[in-house]
């Protein structure tokens, strides 16, 4: 099963998230901050990890680039979707400079969500 890994602070976008991509077939896993979600992400090896910028103890970007820079390298490669409420050009070329796939602005959409995850994953993995 391709599991996803969620790492966001807010319990109302973590649980929102969850439950949309549990109902594309997924495996997901919710973290509530960067530390957190990094050793999960370690332990777990997710398909996609979908990460909040902002968050306690270890911000979204830092998580990210620490994706980015493990030694893994198969985890290196794990799609990251940013989920952020930061939407000017600055933050989205920060949010690609530190790894980044792809970029969703909040407030957002459910089905932008689901488009943009199955987008990230190999073809036939999420239930249609």
């Amino acid at each position: 099963m391709t599991r996803v890994l969620v790492v966001d602070d807010d319990p109302v976008i973590a649980d929102l998230v969850s439950f949309r991509l549990s109902r594309l077939g997924l495996d997901v896993s919710v973290e509530t901050d960067g530390q957190a979600g990094l050793a999960a992400a370690r332990q777990l090896r997710p398909d996609l990890v979908v990460l909040d910028w902002m968050m306690p103890r270890m911000n979204g970007l830092e998580m990210c680039a620490a994706l980015r820079a493990d030694p893994d390298e198969e985890l290196a490669r794990t799609p990251v979707l940013l989920l952020t409420a930061k939407a000017q050009e600055p933050d989205l070329e920060r949010g690609f400079a530190a790894g980044a796939t792809d970029y969703i602005v909040k407030p957002f959409s459910t089905r932008e969500l689901a488009t943009r995850v199955t987008a990230a994953l190999p073809p036939g993995t999420v239930r249609a």
